[in-house]
C-alpha cells in the first residue's frame, strides 16, 4: 500500500496494491499490520456503508465531537465521489482549510481522515456506494455538522444544485458550530 500526504497534515491518501489477471482483480483494502508498518495505528471498531441513488447527492460536512470523535477511512466501491476533509482544530496552521479528491470504484483510492476534521462527499455519478471504517462508535449526542457551502471554508464543489438531507440543509456555519477540537503540535 502506498501512502500519499496531502496539504492537510494527518489527512492521507492510501493507494492499495491491485493484482489483476484474466479473471479480474484482487486488492487488500485493509490490514492493521500493513497500516502500522506505515505509521498508522488506528484501531477501527465499525464499518459503515452508504448508498446514494442520485448524482449530485451531498453528504456533509459531518464529524463527532470529543469524547466520541472519529477517525475515518473512506473508499468508494461503486460509482464516484468527490471526497472532502476540513481542518476544524482550533490553533491549527491549516484551520478552516480543506482538501478534496475523487474516489472511485476504479481508482480504489482511500482517504484517511483523523479526528479534528469534518468530512463530506458529493456523488459524481448515480448509484454510488461508499464504505468507511471508524475508530469510535456512532454517538448521536456528539454528532455535528457544518454547512457544506460555508464561505469561510470555501469548498469548491463545482457548479451544483446538491441533493441534501434536512440535517445538512440546517447545518450551521463553522463560526456558529459547536466543535471542541484543539490543535496539538506533534514533535
Amino acid at each position: 500500500m502506498q501512502v500519499i500526504e496531502t496539504k492537510l497534515p494527518g489527512v492521507l491518501i492510501l493507494e492499495p496494491k491491485v493484482h489483476g489477471d484474466h479473471r479480474g482483480w484482487f486488492s487488500e483494502t485493509y490490514a492493521s499490520r500493513t497500516l502500522a508498518d506505515l505509521g498508522i495505528h488506528t484501531v477501527f471498531v465499525q464499518d459503515n456503508q452508504s448508498f446514494s441513488a442520485q448524482q449530485g447527492t451531498l453528504r456533509g460536512l459531518h464529524f463527532q465531537n470529543n469524547p466520541k470523535a472519529q477517525t475515518k477511512l473512506i473508499r468508494c466501491t461503486r460509482g464516484a465521489i468527490y471526497d472532502v476533509a476540513v481542518d476544524i482544530r482550533r490553533g491549527s496552521p491549516t484551520f478552516g482549510e480543506w482538501f478534496g479528491l475523487e474516489l472511485t470504484a476504479e481508482n480504489k483510492r482511500q482517504l484517511y481522515i483523523p479526528k479534528g476534521f469534518a468530512h463530506g462527499f458529493l456523488t459524481l455519478t448515480e448509484d454510488v456506494e461508499v464504505q468507511y471504517k471508524v475508530d469510535e462508535y456512532y454517538a448521536p449526542e456528539c454528532d455535528r455538522s457544518i454547512r457544506f457551502d460555508d464561505p469561510e471554508i470555501g469548498v469548491n464543489w463545482g457548479d451544483i444544485s446538491p441533493v441534501l438531507s434536512d440535517k445538512d440543509l440546517k447545518a450551521p456555519l463553522l463560526s456558529a458550530c459547536d466543535f471542541n477540537f484543539t490543535y496539538v503540535e506533534e514533535n
